[in-house]
């Protein structure tokens, strides 16, 4: 079992960056392929990115090609979001999220959860 505390959301102008991080408690974290989702209000959550258990492949949704990159530091048990690029449309709380399935890339690869971190970009 693992438990995630996700941390570096905030408040940014259009156009800026912000790293999010989600540090991961508990011995298995290398066995985890590791994603983030996002959820706006009114809307349902949205896979982000994802990364496999060593880092080595990387997914990413359409709308943040490009402009955000996830990677992962196994011994720190730490999974990052680095978001470039900001736009008014990625405001949303954002979710990190830990699974063993095959796929990254929905909601349902995933068992575990942190309790999210709000991004607000202003125009």
């Amino acid at each position: 079992q693992v438990q995630l505390v996700e941390s570096g959301g905030g408040l940014v102008q259009a156009g800026g960056s912000l790293r999010l991080s989600c540090a991961a408690s508990g011995r298995a974290f290398s066995t985890y392929n590791m994603g983030w989702f996002r959820q706006a209000p009114g809307k349902e959550r949205e896979f982000v990115a994802a990364i496999n258990r060593n880092g080595v492949y990387t997914y990413y949704a359409d709308s943040v090609k490009g402009r955000f990159t996830i990677s992962r530091d196994n011994a720190k048990k730490t999974v990052y979001l680095q978001m470039n690029s900001l736009n008014p449309e990625d405001t949303a709380v954002y979710y990190c999220a830990a699974g063993s399935s095959y796929y990254l890339k929905t909601r349902y690869d995933y068992n575990y959860w942190g309790q999210g971190t709000q991004v607000t970009v202003s125009s």
